[in-house]
């Protein structure tokens, strides 16, 4: 998926291109040598600001910026973290009360010690930016109530009463920066104008609107230097890339072998494919791949592959307000005659594997939580007969060799995808292929980029979009990708509402009870449920996504990154959870050693 789309000006990029092919001069690093790499999460904006809390900011996770705790991305429990700035945590049975225990050796790069008052402030900031633990949305699921200071290295954070199960994962990620440095953001009174803003009347709305207005301040607050807590920090960016140099201070500077990390810029997934058959990054996160570029990459001297589990699928949504895609045995008779084997061979064969069926859970995530309950599920093998079949039981008619509506006008699919998604594009592209030949008149229509897709799509523009789903691993948020906001469900002051198709951003327009059944409420109840619970949950999703078709589900992706053993050693394994880590979470957990062969 060409997700790391192009988006800088004409001028940058040729600034930037020429910047990133040349030699670094002047650097001194010492044994240790220069780590190069780039962020598939950004691109890099020279004239962003060196904060966290900027879309583009000068910082780079993992390396500089720091979170309490890292993600293992277990395939069922969201809670499983390696430490970060936090060393330990505990947390009550329900996760009304979590404790963190900060690194008692951790200090900011100018020396200072990093302490509670800093996680406070963090969170402080965190309010202005809304969503998470810290949302000034009275009842919220999962929303912080208070933050105590214990010590200085010890901090309790205590849940509201509307509990989620998300509340520790919310609270380990929250973003660390030093509170000599961003406290005097918040201002005087802030945390009485928080408490008064969980109530309710207008004195709360009043506070609401305060904290919440601080965002755009907090967002473009520019500090004169990076005062990093991490492994490294900033040295210098220019449009080409930026330079990092070890923090002399890092809490376990040991375990960290480069004296420097160059982070090169890039304005498409071209640049970096060049980048890796040059031989010039150390290591790369996922970037999708033809195979005529796959075979470059294996060539070049020290390029390897390492793959892992990616908690995304690729699938067509359909918005049921348009006809004829309201009725299931439409959707049932795509189903059968889409080939998802043949659509990922041409899309994504490096990155992605054919869905087994449609669950709304990625197929490795899916046999974890399903077990053998996976085998009752129809699997929509491409069956030429049972699509007809299902065809007409919508009511659709063949004339002369082309399927029409029931009132025989034309019946004319367009599939719609972001026009910087390569792999999406190919894979309509083979779909509508297929469809064609079984006499569906199909084509693919594209959107100049995904911002631009994502706000048409999410006006109800569109019959069928490509879209995202199983964003795992947290239950909750692998179906809200189904049966979230998107179709209709929103949770408003601890609230659960349905909003009618066209409204509130519901553009897949399904029904609210399927036989019975409401799937936004399941969805929502996994937010508080038992281990246990969630399974049971999760299978009642699981079949009823499997016999309706809100979506079908194309191809899962697989976690494909490069890493080069030229100059480093020590990667993750494949398979491991850590590949879905930055490299420099790599550094601390000890995994990257200098290559002295």
């Amino acid at each position: 998926m060409k997700r790391l789309a192009a988006i800088a000006a004409l001028a940058a990029v040729a600034t930037a291109t020429a910047a990133c092919g040349t030699t670094e001069t002047g650097d001194s690093a010492g044994s240790g040598g220069i780590y190069t790499t780039i962020d598939g999460a950004k691109q890099i904006d020279a004239t962003a600001p060196i904060n966290p809390f900027n879309p583009q900011g000068s910082t780079f996770v993992g390396y500089d910026a720091m979170s309490l705790a890292w993600p293992k991305n277990d395939l069922m429990d969201p809670n499983q973290f390696y430490p970060g700035l936090a060393a330990s945590w505990t947390a009550t049975p329900d996760q009304g009360e979590v404790v963190i225990h900060l690194q008692p050796d951790a200090r900011w790069s100018d020396g200072k010690p990093v302490t509670s008052e800093d996680i406070r402030v963090s969170i402080g900031l965190a309010y202005t930016q809304g969503g998470s633990a810290y949302t000034v949305n009275a009842g919220a699921a999962g929303a912080a109530a208070d933050i105590q200071i214990v010590d200085a290295k010890t901090v309790k954070i205590v849940q509201g009463a509307n509990r989620s199960n998300a509340f520790l994962r919310n609270v380990l990620s929250t973003v660390v920066v030093p509170a000599h440095v961003y406290g005097p953001l918040l201002p005087a009174g802030f945390w009485t104008t928080l408490t008064a803003a969980r109530g309710t009347g207008p004195a709360a709305e009043k506070a609401k609107t305060e904290i919440t207005g601080l965002s755009q301040k907090v967002i473009a607050f520019a500090p004169r230097e990076d005062v990093s807590a991490g492994p490294f920090v900033l040295e210098r960016v220019n449009p080409g890339a930026a330079l990092l140099k070890r923090n002399p201070y890092f809490y376990d500077a040991a375990k960290i072998v480069p004296d420097k990390v160059k982070v090169l810029n890039y304005t498409g997934n071209e640049q970096i494919w060049n980048y890796l058959v040059s031989g010039k990054l150390d290591s790369a996160p996922f970037t999708a791949v033809p195979a005529a570029v796959m075979t470059r990459i294996k060539e070049t001297p020290g390029n390897d592959i390492r793959k892992g589990y990616s908690p995304v699928a690729a699938s067509l949504a359909f918005n049921q307000a348009r006809k004829p895609y309201d009725n299931v045995h439409v959707r049932r008779a795509l189903a059968y005659l889409i080939d998802r084997n043949q659509v990922t061979k041409i899309a994504s064969p490096e990155a992605g594997t054919p869905s087994v069926t449609t669950t709304g859970i990625h197929g490795s995530a899916a046999k974890a939580w399903l077990g053998d309950q996976i085998g009752a599920l129809d699997q929509y093998k491409v069956d030429a007969a049972k699509a007809d079949k299902e065809l007409r039981a919508a009511g659709m008619v063949k004339k002369g060799g082309t399927w029409a509506m029931p009132d025989g006008k034309p019946w004319k699919v367009q599939l719609n995808v972001p026009a910087s998604f390569s792999d999406w594009v190919a894979a309509a592209k083979s779909i509508t292929s297929q469809l064609n030949d079984h006499g569906i008149e199909a084509s693919v229509v594209t959107s100049a980029d995904y911002i631009l897709y994502l706000d048409e799509l999410s006006s109800g523009k569109f019959d069928i979009g490509f879209w995202l789903m199983a964003l795992g691993p947290s239950p909750y948020n692998i179906y809200q990708r189904v049966y979230g906001s998107a179709n209709g469900w929103s949770l408003l002051a601890g609230r659960l509402r349905h909003s009618p198709p066209g409204k509130n951003g519901n553009w897949m327009a399904g029904p609210e009870t399927i036989g019975g059944v409401n799937p936004g409420e399941l969805t929502n109840q996994l937010n508080l449920a038992s281990p246990e619970e969630q399974k049971r949950i999760v299978g009642t999703l699981a079949r009823l996504t499997n016999e309706q078709l809100p979506v079908i589900q194309i191809y899962d992706y697989v976690n494909t990154q490069f890493v080069n053993t030229t100059r480093y050693t020590g990667w993750p394994e494949a398979g491991s959870e850590a590949l879905r880590l930055p490299a420099g979470v790599w550094m601390q957990l000890g995994m990257i050693r200098k290559n002295s062969v």
